[in-house]
């Protein structure tokens, strides 16, 4: 991993005795320990348990390299020099690997196979202005991958059958044209489809065989629309089902095929059902997560419980199961702290013993990191909100600078762990809050109904009551507060600036959008089937285009009054240019400081290290400036970048 001269660059010290300056920027965490490239991460055992393979850079970019266990052959095995891999997984004869990339943040994957003996790479999807979904991958049938596309019709998926010997591609299942998403049983049929209803609902098909019409199988209502299929049961008589329908929160569920009958696998009064664990090879249902205010797994079979059992005792943190071999016997297992690199394990279920691997950023274990504090609070109508505050370690408490870091989605939610963001903003001297607003996922459906046409509305009043706790709670200094996010986060700091401009001293907008209207105008054609959610939960376009431009920051740039940081991916398919490009336009013509970063070769959010890190340089300054935290000077590639990036 790369290591900055940052000494070299920090403000100048006296020739006598270290200036206080020198002394607090002593122990400031250089950017690219944070936002470069991971010296380890997301290691995976194959199939037949005699490999790991794991990303790392190579030549600077994230490349899966690959060991024989028991042996000293650590090898890269792609050879990307662009963007770096992120997803990648073994094929099921563990002698190839599969990995998706795009182009220059297009979002347009292409799924790609590598020979480990020639370490030959192929595109399987070559096909321009199209996107590569997997769709099934299963152990009962090991030559063959469910892959979508929408190669026929740029709005809707087809399911095709993917020879991995030869490359064949063949038409499996064709989209009618309103499926969202596609589940086969463990025989890589595809049986079961979801379905997006004109009122933001969801409908699930079933067939009983590929030779069986569809039918439809369960309606949700709008409120109960963010659950989805978890899979099928081992035989294909059931499905599995994560869905709020008759409770609260989101439940896992086992629903009969013939009969519809179901019955409740597992639940939490206040939390949804999250991902679900199974046997890799039997397909049997092992354990269930909650995302409560830490992740926590539960145990369905019985088989499993010792070994989780005897997973809590091996370090602090939350444990998950990121990797298995086909005879399940060894687990390779992830521990997630607050304040520490990501460890991860390999632990052999006989013995019952862990061994370590690896930890993602071993540079981060010399420094002092800071603790993230589940918090929780009611907002000004009484609504219950979560979310998790970081505060500098060491520091003492009180009127502490405040950044307020508000997530994307925004139909996701924060979880705790370590955050970079968090300990980069809680190391230069910042109180760090992140809140999961009304709308936010995970904490059943009263919660995220309540986020419905909220957008600049109750959503971001969630955020100023936020303020306003840690204000009131002596964490943070009222006069020294900012908003910054990305995606829904890059718009609800727009929306402080404009909307509440009194509140904060300055905003960071990450692609960002900046007109609801012409967001909707432009989503990518894939997105067509999901509008209606966007008609239900934000507004309709067709009937309501004046109330969505009421709820924009393009349409109150006369209320920006402070400085503003605005970045943006020139390729961004979500979130276009033009979004950052009109609000930026705006501000400036009424004479106001906006500061803008536009990556020529990125999409939405910044993949490319040299480009994260440019990115880091530029906001660290621009907090500084205006909340007063401390900052490392740009190295002299960073500068060198911002050169070409500000506009």
């Amino acid at each position: 991993m790369p290591r900055l001269f940052v000494v070299a660059l920090l403000l100048a010290s006296s020739a006598t005795a270290p200036s206080r300056t020198d002394r607090q920027a002593a122990d400031l965490i250089p950017r690219d320990f944070l936002f470069g490239n991971p010296e380890r991460a997301n290691p995976q055992i194959s199939p037949d348990g005699t490999k790991l393979a794991w990303l790392a850079p190579d030549e600077g970019v994230l490349n899966v390299w690959v060991r024989t266990l028991g042996k000293n052959d650590d090898r890269a095995v792609t050879s990307d020099r662009k963007r770096g891999i992120r997803v990648y997984f073994w094929q099921q004869d563990s002698a190839h690997m599969l990995h998706l990339q795009d182009s220059g943040g297009d979002e347009n994957w292409r799924l790609y196979q590598t020979d480990l003996a020639t370490r030959a790479t192929r595109d399987l999807t070559p096909f321009d202005g199209v996107q590569a979904q997997i769709v099934a991958a299963s152990p009962r049938v090991p030559g063959r991958l469910l892959v979508g596309l929408n190669k026929r019709n740029p709005q809707a998926f087809d399911v095709h059958r993917l020879d991995l010997a030869t490359g064949a591609l063949e038409l499996d299942t064709e989209n009618p044209g309103d499926v969202l998403g596609w589940t086969a049983d463990e025989d890589l049929k595809v049986r079961a489809c979801e379905v997006v209803s004109p009122d933001g609902g969801a409908i699930l098909r079933v067939r009983d065989s590929v030779d069986a019409p569809w039918r439809e199988f369960q309606r949700w209502s709008p409120d109960d629309s963010f659950g989805h299929i978890a899979g099928f049961t081992p035989d294909g008589k059931a499905l599995w089902l994560v869905s709020s329908v008759g409770a609260e929160t989101a439940r896992l569920v086992e629903a009969d095929l013939a009969t519809g009958q179901s019955k409740v696998i597992a639940e939490d009064p206040r939390y949804d059902a999250g991902a679900v664990m199974s046997h890799p090879k039997s397909g049997k249902l092992e354990a269930i997560q909650f995302q409560r205010a830490r992740n926590d797994w539960k145990a369905l079979d019985p088989g499993i419980e010792a070994d989780f059992a005897a997973l809590k005792k091996v370090r602090d943190g939350d444990f998950s199961v990121t990797s298995r071999d086909d005879a399940d016997r060894t687990w390779i297992v992830a521990f997630v702290v607050d304040d520490a690199p990501v460890a991860y394990y390999a632990w052999d279920r006989a013995a019952k013993k862990a061994t370590h691997l690896f930890t993602n950023r071993p540079v981060l274990e010399k420094f002092s990191l800071s603790k993230m504090k589940p918090v929780s609070f009611a907002a000004r109508d009484g609504l219950k909100l979560e979310g998790y505050l970081t505060t500098p370690a060491g520091a003492p408490a009180g009127r502490l600078p405040l950044v307020l870091d508000v997530h994307g989605g925004p139909w996701g939610r924060d979880t705790w762990g370590l955050n970079n963001e968090a300990q980069w903003l809680a190391n230069r001297g910042y109180a760090v809050l992140q809140l999961n607003f009304r709308g936010s996922t995970g904490y059943g459906k009263k919660h995220v109904n309540a986020g419905d046409r909220e957008w600049g509305g109750k959503m971001h009043d969630d955020l100023i009551d936020g303020v306003n706790w840690a204000v009131e709670t002596g964490v943070a200094d009222p006069k020294r507060v900012a908003i910054y996010g990305g995606s829904y986060g890059g718009y609800a700091a727009l929306v402080g600036a404009s909307f509440t401009p009194d509140v904060f001293a300055c905003a960071v907008d990450i692609v960002g959008p900046s007109s609801i209207a012409t967001l909707i105008r432009s989503i990518p054609p894939y997105w067509k089937p999901f509008l209606a959610v966007f008609n239900r939960r934000v507004g309709s376009l067709e009937k309501e285009e004046e109330f969505l431009n009421s709820r924009s920051p393009i349409t109150r740039v006369d209320a920006i009054r402070i400085p503003l940081l605005v970045a943006q991916g020139a390729n961004d398919p979500r979130v276009k240019q033009a979004e950052s490009e009109a609000i930026v336009a705006a501000v400036r013509k009424k004479g106001k400081d906006v500061e803008y970063l536009l990556f020529g070769d990125e999409g939405h959010g910044f993949a490319r290290p040299e480009n994260r890190m440019a990115f880091y340089a530029s906001a660290e300054a621009f907090l500084a400036k205006h909340l007063g935290g401390r900052a490392l000077a740009p190295t002299e590639a960073e500068a060198k970048k911002l050169l070409t990036v500000r506009k």
